[in-house]
Order: C-alpha cells, then structure tokens, then sequence
C-alpha cells in the first residue's frame, strides 16, 4: 500500500531506465489464464501489469511486471492469511529500480510477528498490528485497504510502527467490460504525508487508484482521467480550507525584521545587522539594524541569530500535488520551476493560487514532449512526427506556459525545428538528452538548459551508451564509467567552454542520484536523516532503500567513486562560468542537501545559496520581482533560526515564510503538509 499511494511522487524523481535487468534470487511466480488481472498505465500509455490469484494451498498470491520508461520492476508476492483475516506471512521475491525487493514476514506460535527487509528487520508483539510491508506488488495494497474499511473510524495499528484510517467519500460511475459500474472515492491517511486517494467499489472493496500513474483493472484504463479528475477536485478542496485559514488579512500586516543577517543575493554576500521593512505584499524598506521604524500595528521581529533570505527556489519540482506544494511552503520554497507538469494540472495551479485556493510557492512550469514509444515519459505530450513536434510546443504556448521539455525517446532530428518553434515564440528549451545524442549534440541544437547531470556525464560515455541513453544506459553508464572519466581532459574543457560561452544552464539534481548510487540498506540517505524525526514512519522507512540494482563486475564502491565525480563535474562546470540552478526532482525537501552538495563540488556557500534564489528566479525572467531582497520586490522572503552563512543546514530551521507579503507561520505549514516539527 505505502508504494502505490506514493507512486505518483516517487515515479517523478525516478530519472532513468535498465538495459540488463536484475536476476531474482529465486524463479518468480507465472500467473495463471484466471488470474485478476490489472493493468498500470498513465496518459502516455501502459508500463505494466499486475496478477493475482489463490494457490493451490489457498494462499494469495501476486505478481507486477513493470517497465517505466525503463525501470524495471519484477516481484510477486505470496500472503498467508490467519483466522482473523489478518497476514500471518508473506514473502516478496525480485527486484525494483531501488535494488533487491526480497522481503519475509511471519508470526510464530508465541504471537510474536518477525520481519526481514534489505534494510530493516525486527520483531513485536502482533496483538491488535497488521504488518505494513516495505515494498511489493502494488495490487497487494488491496488487502489493507478492505481491512481499514472493515475497522472503521478506529482505524489500524502498524508495524513497524504508524496507524492508519480511512475515509469514504464520493461514488461515480464508470464504464468497463462488463458496462456501469459504481465506484467510490476514498481517502487513506497514515501511509504518507497528506490523505492519499483510493477507490473501492460499490461493496466498498479495493477498485483501483488513478493519478499520474494508475492501477485499474483490465477494460477499465480509459476511466482513469475520470477519477483523477474526481480526486483533484476532493484533494483541492480539502487544501482550499487550509489556504483559507492562512492567507487572511491578519497575516498581512506589516512586518519589521530589525537586526537580522540577511543574504543579499545578487552580490553573493551576507549583510549583518539589517532591518527589512515588509508590508502590502512588498519589500518596503531595507536598511541598517534599527534605522527604520515599524509603522503602526507591525509586528516587530528581533533577527538576532537569525538569516533572512529570499525565499528559495527549487527548479526541478514537478508540481501537481496539492499537498506537497503546501509542504513546500513549509520548507521555506516559495518559487520553483517545474520541468514538467501536465497541461490541465499546472492551470489549475495558477487558478486557484490567484484565486487565494490554494497555498502554494509561485512558478514557471514546463510541459515534457517525447516520442510514441513504450518508453514515453507519463505526463508527455506524445508525437510521432516532425510536424507533431511543433504542434505540441504550439500547444504549450497557447497555454500560456514557460518551456517545452524534450525527453529522452525523441527523434534527435525533430529537436532543431521544436526547438527553433519554441524560441520564436519566447518558450525556455531544456530537456533531457535523446538516445542518440550527446548533450553537446542538444545545445547545439537548441537546448537552453540541460536537466540532470547524468546527461552531461553522457558527453565522455562509450557510443553503445550514448546509443541508449533512453533506457538505464544513461545511469548505468555513468555509474559503470563515471569513476575513470578525466574531467579535465582538453575535450571535456572544450564541452565546459562552449556550455559557458552560449550561457547553457545545467540542473543538476545531484540528490537523485545520491541514495541509488550510494545507498546499500543500512542508513537513510543524507538528504532525508534530517526529516526522520518529524516525518510518519511510513515515509521514513520508505527512504532508506538498498540501492540501484549494481551492473555486473561492479561494486557499490564503484557506483559511489563515480556519484563523486558527478559531484566534481558541477564543480568543473561552475568553474568555467556555467550557470547551476539547483534542483531536487522530489519531494523538495532535498534542497538543502543539493546546496550542500555544490559546496563539496567547490562553490561557496553564498554560491550555492544563488542557485536557489537570484539565479532561478533570472533564469525565468522574474528577477525583477523575486530572487532577492530590495525595496518594492515581491515579499517572498524566509526567515530561519541560525546563521546559514556558516552553515547551510540552517536553512532548514524555517520559523516564518513571507508569501507574496503574507507572514506564515512554519510551523503551523509543516503540521499542515504533514511534518510533525522543525527538521534537524
């Protein structure tokens, strides 16, 4: 259950494919012709499909084949049920795109519950729990959800640990194999952050979920758009309530932070001992510590051992979540760019946030455009052809959005002429890197920025992976031949100038690759340790995972040898005059860490702050209201506990967001995306 309800997140940070597949411990199970079959599909089309059935000795068994633009997941499971209906064990066999899926849970005769995962095991009492499995089968979550609508109101107790409830909402119909059907909305708390959508049928049974990815059954694929527009509007409305009891007049009264560090981003410095005057929505002032006095009924802010900074930016965020936009705001975001959202999710976004229904950081988004292929990108507008190619950016413009974002099954020679379309009429050119190309190859060809520095590795990789590079080729190859590349080989010099002299701008997201490169099981990856305190248990035990499934010949000391030189390459990139801007292609609340990660590539402190402020905010021509702090700029300032001028981690320490001159308690965002306190 915990991995469907957050495909839809997870699936966005997931950047990569496989070309050699894993090989399971242990032959997986084959479904039989009566197995239930459900099929995992998106706008773009299907990536899989899930079986289940009763085995001869009367266990439930399930089986998921999957292959998102090449990753690759295959794992089955097999459930034990005891007398109450409740598993008394399961075994889950195979592999994801994070590593080993192999997973084992019983109860022995004392009713003590054991469980082993490749990164935890343990033991508790199993009195009055159901176990929560860390990974398997997407269709198992079936079980849980008709156990948490028969415990009603009261909910379930996990184990490890958590609790989890749900609640039943609206009913529709659909259409399917066997004509109408009556299905009904429900909402799942205790597995993720916010309520999770899930849809149980007209005997209240699990049916399917629908979001950017689906799991429905067979015959019923074309009614996922329905649902998940269904479950926009439910989720928006419950967010509405909360932008309502934040964004009121009270919260909008002037401000006066007197004495407090500020980073003045433009120049790259901090200032000590400043005053910032805030009211009706802008800056009004910044002066010296104490020169400016607080107008009547301001409240008055001492900023000793504080920093004030622009609000931060993320630039890789994939908005279309309610919940986590919210979430961002809480984590001092109050700008991003999203390289890639669909059409109809992002003018909502811009709807409701002016319209004052939604709490939400303000941005510029982008729409993926990628080939008709069995490795499409979810979300993409799909194309088949040159004419199709222009027609799609055509598309983006007449909704008045920001960029076009090629994809990795791109026709190389549809590039040139999508992206000469874009230009001409004023749209940002990014992307990933087409199998085929080298990313030189694109910028050449058009591209203002390149997404990922797994594709500007692709500049030194062998032809066969370049060839490739929309399948795993384009981790896989860097993780196998990133370690030995010469960064400061006169090629690679020449490819780091020319990026520079035609101001191409690289998005690194270096924390993408951080856990599957570096990760075995055995401690939460850096850009999360800081949140396990206050995030649910579900979610902490869900970003500790064993790694990416390692290439035959290779060790886990190989793959992280060659995350470190991805590391060194923003470095090299930044020293020759290339523009960063910094990225996370998650949740958002790996920021931090990304910044932290351009200072061990060589950037100062104050350097990596820019590539969360002013740089972003020029990038997509909205310096002139944002990015920094001076009089008559949009009032999108964070205040944090701490000076972030000699550490960075501070920036976690949010204690007040200023949204478009609203003063917003942290705090009181965090509890309400779902964080229980202030990260450490």
């Amino acid at each position: 259950m915990r991995r469907a309800f957050v495909a839809s997140l997870m699936i966005a940070a997931a950047a990569t494919a496989v070309s050699a597949e894993p090989t399971p411990k242990e032959k997986l199970l084959t479904p039989p012709a009566s197995a239930r079959h459900y099929v995992i599909s998106s706008d773009a089309g299907k990536h899989g499909d899930v079986w289940s059935w009763t085995l001869a000795d009367g266990r439930t068994a399930y089986r998921m084949s999957m292959s998102l633009r090449g990753w690759v997941t295959e794992d089955d499971q097999v459930v034990t049920l005891g007398k109450d209906g409740r598993p008394i064990a399961i075994a889950i066999r195979g592999f994801t795109d994070q590593g080993d899926a192999t997973e084992d849970f019983s109860v022995d005769d004392q009713g003590v519950a054991h469980w082993k995962t490749v990164i935890d095991s343990g033991s508790a009492p199993f009195q009055g729990r159901r176990y929560s499995t860390y990974g398997g089968p997407w269709l198992a979550s079936e079980l849980d959800t008709n156990a948490l609508v028969a415990a009603g109101a009261k909910g379930l107790d996990l184990l490890p640990t958590g609790h989890a409830s749900i609640a039943i909402g609206e009913s529709t119909q659909i259409d399917g194999p066997a004509g109408p059907k009556t299905v009904k909305l429900a909402f799942v708390t205790g597995y993720g952050f916010a309520p999770s959508p899930v849809w149980l049928d007209g005997d209240n049974r699990y049916f399917g979920f629908a979001g950017g990815m689906r799991l429905l059954p067979e015959g019923y694929e074309a009614a996922g758009p329905k649902l998940k527009a269904i479950q926009d509007r439910a989720t928006a409305n419950m967010v509405r309530d909360v932008a309502h009891r934040f964004l009121r007049p009270a919260n909008r009264t002037p401000t006066l932070v007197d004495h407090v560090l500020m980073f003045d981003a433009p120049a790259g410095r901090y200032l000590p001992d400043r005053a910032v005057l805030i009211a009706d929505g802008k800056i009004a002032a910044v002066g010296a510590g104490g020169s400016i006095k607080a107008p009547a009924g301001a409240v008055v802010v001492d900023g000793r051992g504080k920093t004030l900074t622009p609000g931060l930016w993320d630039s890789h965020q994939h908005v279309g979540d309610d919940w986590g936009l919210l979430q961002n705001l809480a984590t001092g975001m109050t700008n991003y760019r999203s390289p890639g959202s669909q059409i109809d999710d992002a003018l909502s976004i811009y709807k409701r946030r002016a319209s004052g229904d939604l709490l939400a950081p303000d941005g510029k988004i982008s729409v993926i455009i990628d080939r008709k292929d069995p490795l499409a990108a979810q979300g993409a507008l799909i194309v088949s052809s040159e004419a199709e190619t222009i027609a799609a950016v055509d598309k983006i413009k007449a909704a008045g959005l920001w960029g076009a974002k090629f994809y990795t099954s791109m026709n190389p020679a549809w590039i040139a002429p999508g992206a000469a379309e874009a230009h001409k009429l004023g749209l940002h050119v990014h992307g990933h890197v087409p199998a085929g190309m080298r990313p030189l190859d694109a910028v050449r060809a058009g591209y203002d920025e390149v997404t990922h520095i797994n594709f500007i590795l692709m500049q030194a990789m062998p032809q066969d992976v370049v060839d490739k590079s929309n399948t795993a080729a384009r981790l896989e190859g860097p993780a196998r031949y990133g370690k030995d590349v010469d960064l400061d080989s006169p090629a690679m010099k020449a490819f780091y100038a020319e990026l520079a002299k035609r101001g191409t701008i690289i998005d690194p997201t270096l924390t993408v690759w951080e856990p599957l490169m570096t990760s075995d099981g055995s401690a939460i990856s850096p850009e999360y340790a800081p949140f396990a305190e206050v995030a649910p248990p579900s979610v902490v035990r869900g970003w500790k995972i064993g790694g990416y499934p390692l290439s035959e010949g290779l060790t886990r000391d190989d793959y992280r040898k060659s995350f470190a030189k991805m590391v060194q390459l923003v470095g090299k990139l930044h020293q020759a005059g290339v523009p960063i801007v910094a990225g996370t292609d998650g949740y958002g609340l790996e920021l931090v860490r990304e910044l932290e990660l351009y200072q061990q590539a060589g950037l100062t402190n104050a350097q990596a702050l820019q590539t969360a402020t002013i740089v972003p905010a020029r990038m997509t021509g909205m310096d002139d209201r944002t990015g920094s702090i001076a009089q008559g700029k949009t009032a999108d300032v964070i205040l944090v506990d701490g000076d972030v001028s000699r550490d960075l981690r501070n920036l976690r320490h949010v204690e007040l967001v200023f949204l478009d001159g609203y003063r917003l308690d942290a705090q009181a965002l965090r509890q309400a995306s779902g964080l229980s306190g202030m990260p450490r």
